[in-house]
């Protein structure tokens, strides 16, 4: 399965796996595909802990690092003197409070990895930069941008260390500003796509991107958790595919056990775009969480990022804790990012076989197809 962004990376297979966990990155870069760590769970001093163990169980395969720089932020977190958590409005606190009491979450707070300042500040450019220093000093093969177009200083360190920049897209014209930017491969992400999305479906995207940005090769991404999915995305002119969700339900995942059976269990529905967990759109499983932020007339809203994301992840600490523990109403509220094609995800297996069944499934549709054009 040779594409030109196959062959420029040195991987097998064009199968790109995001995931927060550093099983899975190393299980499918071993497979043959190309696994990318998401940063932002990860203080420098962690991530290159992460990197340094991902480094020793590849042998040398290539992967890379996904950092969250969005182009608009809280201005509270540009201002590296303030604390965010004063700016967070007392009736958050109090929704939050309400919801846990409502579902009788009985985990007491829980301190977030490192300050909350820390935590909030990862998604600037000052906080992302730090990031992405100890990437670069790893011998990853691509360093990517979620949200935004890379900001200058990741593109030059990048340019320096010889790394190319990828970057997610949600429209055409965010294509071209990425472009510009200077990336070097775009990852078409449509509305079906867990985590943050955009409004327009992959099928509809991929083919714009690919004629709007051409030569730049373009990654398809969303909806895709199969081969027959893999060979449509490479139909469309797609050099390769780009996953998150089929991971979420592997052997390796960091997905916690509650969570990974609600998403055994859901179907294609049970997911919604829904600002309550980061403050942008993302897609998520749909919980008693996203739909008392969504829709209870006393919902104060989501805040913008980074201040929802510290206001979600603290209570969504107590009720994975409580989630854990069985308790009927933290399991109600608990969620995570996944995409439309949960409603696939009925087993759980190992990454690696994930990756090898994708391929034959692939080689199968393109050889179905041959058929047809045969006849």
């Amino acid at each position: 399965m040779r594409t030109a962004i196959s062959e420029r990376l040195g991987v097998e297979f064009p199968l790109f796996a995001f995931s927060h966990c550093r099983d899975v990155v190393a299980a499918v870069t071993n497979a043959g595909g190309f696994g990318v760590l998401g940063a932002i769970a990860y203080t420098p001093e962690q991530l290159d802990v992460e990197l340094s163990w991902i480094d020793e169980h590849v042998g040398g395969r290539p992967y890379g690092v996904d950092v969250l720089v969005p182009g608009k932020v809280d201005p509270a977190a540009l201002d590296l003197s303030a604390h965010l958590a004063d700016f967070i409005p007392e009736r958050h606190r109090d929704f939050v409070a309400h919801l846990l009491s409502k579902y009788g979450v009985s985990a007491p707070p829980q301190p977030m990895g490192g300050s909350a300042d820390e935590f909030g500040r990862r998604v600037t450019v000052a906080g992302a930069t730090g990031l992405i220093d100890v990437a670069l000093k790893h011998p990853i093969g691509l360093i990517a941008s979620a949200l935004g177009p890379p900001p200058p200083e990741m593109v030059a360190a990048a340019r320096q260390a010889g790394v190319p920049v990828a970057a997610l897209v949600g429209t055409v014209e965010h294509a071209h500003r990425q472009v510009a930017a200077g990336a070097d491969l775009i990852v078409a992400q449509g509305t079906e796509a867990g985590g943050h999305t955009g409004e327009i479906a992959t099928m509809v995207l991929v083919p714009q991107v690919v004629d709007a940005v051409a030569p730049v090769p373009v990654l398809a991404a969303g909806g895709i958790a199969d081969g027959r999915q893999m060979a449509a995305a490479m139909a469309l002119g797609a050099q390769g595919v780009w996953c998150g969700s089929v991971w979420l339900t592997t052997e390796e995942a960091e997905t916690p056990p509650s969570v990974k059976r609600k998403m055994l269990a859901a179907s294609s529905l049970d997911t919604v775009r829904s600002r309550s967990r980061t403050g942008k759109p993302a897609r998520q499983l749909r919980s008693a969480w996203t739909e008392e932020w969504d829709s209870a007339p006393e919902s104060p809203g989501a805040l913008a990022m980074p201040l929802q994301i510290l206001v979600a992840e603290a209570a969504m600490a107590r009720i994975g804790a409580a989630a854990e523990r069985g308790e009927p109403g933290a399991v109600e509220l608990a969620n995570y990012y996944v995409g439309q094609v949960v409603g696939q995800l009925g087993q759980v297996r190992p990454a690696r076989e994930v990756v090898y069944a994708m391929v034959s499934e692939f080689a199968d549709a393109v050889e179905r197809l041959g058929r047809l054009s045969a006849d």
